[in-house]
C-alpha cells in the first residue's frame, strides 16, 4: 500500500500501481488511454466518449452527476478518479467511505499540470507523464511568445444558451481565455447566467459559443449575431477549452488558429 494526496489536500491509501480503475471525468479518462492504461480502466461515465473504443467497450456506471453508486461498488476499484466540479460531494462522500478516490480539483493549467504528473506517479508511468507536461507547457510559452492578440479583446465564452450561461472568473476555461490574451469580460465567478441585455453590457468584441455542454450551431451563431451585431461570433470546440489532460497537448495550437482568424 501507498500513501498520496489529492487536489482537496486529502490523503488516500491505495494498492501501487492500481489494477482496476474507474473514472468519473471524462478529460482523465482521455489521459488514462494516452497512459496505455487499457486493462486497468475497467469504468468510466457515459460522457467519456474519449476514445471512441473505451466508450463501446468499457462498463457505463451513469453520468458524472448521477452516478450509479452500486454499479460502481460491484466493480471493487482500486482507484476511483473523480473531479471536485464535475462529480457531486455526496456520490464523492460516499465512495470515499468504500474506496480510494482520488479527487482533482482543476482551475488553472498550473492545478492540470500537477494533475497528470500525481496521476502518472500513482499508475505508475510518471516518465510519460512529465514528458507531457513538459510537451503542454513548451506549446503555451510558444503561443504567449508570439503575441498574436495586438489589442485588448474582450471575449465572452457561453456554456449554455436559454438561460445562457457564460464561463466567469474561477474557472479553467477563463484561464485558457486569458492565456490566449483575451480578456474575460465576465467579471463574475463560476458560470452566471444572463439575459440578452446583461449580455449587451459587457460590450464583448468576442462571442465564443461552445460546442459543449450546450451544442451550439451555425444558426445560434446568426441569432446572438442579431443581439450583438458589433460583436464577432464563432463557433469553438469547447474540448480544447474544458478538456484539462492529454487533450492540452494541442489546445494551445487550437487557440492559435482562432487568433489567427481575428487578425
Amino acid at each position: 500500500m501507498t500513501s498520496c494526496t489529492d487536489q482537496l489536500g486529502r490523503s488516500i491509501l491505495l494498492d501501487k500501481n492500481p489494477q482496476r480503475i474507474v473514472s468519473l471525468v471524462p478529460s482523465q479518462t482521455e489521459l488514462l488511454h494516452y497512459y496505455g492504461l487499457d486493462e486497468q480502466v475497467i469504468g468510466i461515465t457515459r460522457f467519456c466518449i474519449h476514445p471512441p473504443q473505451w466508450y463501446q467497450q468499457k462498463q457505463k456506471v451513469g453520468g458524472t452527476k448521477k452516478l450509479n453508486l452500486e454499479k460502481i461498488a460491484s466493480l471493487q476499484p482500486q482507484l476511483i478518479i473523480a473531479n471536485k466540479e464535475e462529480n457531486t460531494k455526496a456520490d464523492i462522500e460516499w465512495l470515499s467511505a468504500r474506496f480510494p478516490v482520488w479527487v482533482s480539483v482543476i482551475l488553472n493549467l498550473h492545478d492540470a499540470n500537477d494533475m497528470i504528473v500525481k496521476l502518472g506517479d500513482i499508475c505508475g508511468v510518471s516518465k510519460q507523464a512529465s514528458s507531457l507536461v513538459q510537451t503542454i507547457s513548451q506549446n503555451f510559452e510558444e503561443l504567449e511568445q508570439q503575441h498574436l492578440v495586438r489589442k485588448n479583446i474582450r471575449a465572452v465564452y457561453l456554456i449554455w444558451n436559454d438561460p445562457i450561461m457564460l464561463a466567469g472568473r474561477d474557472t479553467f476555461i477563463d484561464d485558457m481565455i486569458c492565456r490566449m490574451g483575451l480578456t474575460n469580460a465576465c467579471d463574475a465567478s463560476r458560470y452566471p447566467e444572463l439575459t440578452a441585455d446583461q449580455l449587451k453590457l459587457l460590450h464583448p468584441d468576442l462571442i465564443l459559443l461552445s460546442s459543449e455542454p450546450f451544442p451550439f450551431a451555425e444558426k445560434h451563431v446568426a441569432e446572438f449575431r442579431k443581439i450583438l451585431p458589433h460583436a464577432k461570433t464563432i463557433l469553438v470546440d469547447g474540448e480544447f477549452f474544458s478538456w484539462y489532460g492529454s487533450r492540452l497537448r494541442d489546445s494551445a495550437n487550437y487557440f492559435k488558429n482562432i487568433l489567427q482568424s481575428l487578425s
